[in-house]
């Protein structure tokens, strides 16, 4: 449909209460305040015209279509279900049909006792990164053998998901003040640079999937390297990885529940607390997977990203940099160079048609400037800004003698 019914406007504002309040809930349960997360949201409410990055989905599945995947909409598959990206997802549907995986990955129908007016909560990868692997990332399929009896043939479901705002930054050191241990690989990011990361990884998952499951018959269900080099629970690579007294090793939040109950998941044996090793060799292993892993997703997101700036600077026009056809994209201008703020439709009006000069580079392409009449200073992206052309220079010291010859 080109325009959503009347009725979307009030079922997104409604769920958006729910989801924030569920985040708040999710804050004070890890010991902090709780609008911790509030500088990742969007404005609220938002200015006139400006598109929230949440957003409230309704979809239809049959039995046909589910084929085990799909099961909210807007999703990519990842291997055997999807991985929610945002913060989190809220979902009410008419009929059970969702399932969702547990850390020991086994599948469970998490909506069969759902009754009307009931929300399911999927915690995504943003919030499983800004909380430092302690909320993981829920992982979830469609089931359509549990909705086959239904009166319209299918499941009906509406799934608002909390997404944050392009130019934050997923940041721990709320999780680190109030005493929990992280991973080292928890490192700030932004969320632009962290959806981008995820898209290529799923892409490249998506395209592993397509060539290696030709054959899905004769494939034995073998752990992939990733996955024998991560914590189940969080995700991360194992880079404190420890032996514990029955010889196996874990790391991450999978080490303080085993130390945790003084017994191991894998063979059951009691695990003396005071017997740990650090595993050295699955510790370098890890490094050097995750190191390779990081490379080649920074290389993707480069490349799909500097795609669109080059696509970008077409349609508006704009030429390329004088030093080739993709340097300075980004990050066309200088620190300490003079500039002319041209703005957009975020930049404040009282900044439109000033002089400032770029005192430093920050994240994806924006700048701090400091405006040269008044001194102030401003963050503003290079899409705002335009190089300030010796001939306006020109023209307004000949415009400033004009002015004084006739005085």
């Amino acid at each position: 449909m080109d325009s959503s019914p009347p009725c979307m406007t009030e079922v997104f504002r409604c769920m958006g209460r729910a989801a924030r309040a569920a985040l708040c809930a999710i804050a004070r349960h890890l010991r902090l305040r709780s609008d911790v997360f509030n500088h990742l949201l969007d404005d609220n409410p938002l200015p006139v015209n400006e598109a929230s990055s949440s957003v409230v989905v309704a979809t239809f599945s049959n039995t046909t279509s589910q084929n085990g995947k799909g099961a909210i909409g807007g999703g990519k598959l990842v291997t055997n279900g999807e991985v929610e990206k945002g913060l989190l997802t809220l979902v009410s549907s008419d009929a059970p049909g969702l399932q969702v995986c547990d850390p020991n990955g086994r599948w469970y129908l998490a909506d069969s006792g759902l009754t009307p007016g009931d929300l399911l909560l999927l915690t995504g990868k943003a919030l499983s990164h800004a909380t430092a692997g302690l909320r993981p990332a829920a992982v979830y399929r469609g089931s359509a053998d549990n909705y086959v009896g239904t009166t319209c043939g299918g499941r009906t479901s509406l799934a608002f998901r909390l997404i944050p705002q392009s130019n934050a930054i997923l940041d721990c050191s709320p999780i680190t003040a109030a005493g929990h241990v992280i991973p080292h690989s928890y490192v700030p990011i932004s969320v632009s640079q962290f959806m981008d990361d995820l898209s290529a990884e799923e892409d490249m998952l998506c395209s592993n999937t397509d060539n290696a499951y030709v054959a899905r018959d004769n494939v034995n269900k073998e752990p992939s390297l990733r996955s024998v080099l991560s914590d189940p629970l969080s995700g991360a690579f194992l880079e404190d990885a420890m032996f514990v007294s029955c010889g196996h090793s874990f790391g991450g939040l999978m080490l303080k529940r085993v130390i945790d109950m003084a017994r191991c998941i894998l063979c059951n044996a009691e695990i003396e607390r005071g017997s740990l090793i650090p595993n050295h060799v699955l510790r370098t292993a890890a490094a050097a997977v995750k190191h390779e892993d990081d490379r080649r997703l920074f290389h993707n997101a480069a490349l799909r990203k500097r795609r669109k700036e080059v696509g970008d600077i077409r349609e508006n026009g704009e030429l390329p940099s004088e030093n080739g056809p993709h340097k300075g994209v980004q990050y066309p201008f200088s620190v300490n160079e003079k500039v002319l703020i041209k703005g957009n439709r975020r930049t404040p009006d009282k900044f439109v048609g000033k002089e400032a000069v770029i005192t430093s580079q920050c994240l994806n392409g924006w700048y701090l400037l400091k405006i040269m009449d008044s001194g102030e200073n401003v963050r503003l992206q290079y899409r705002s800004l335009r190089k300030f052309l010796p001939t306006q220079e020109t023209e307004e010291r000949c415009q400033s003698q004009t002015i004084q010859n006739s005085s």
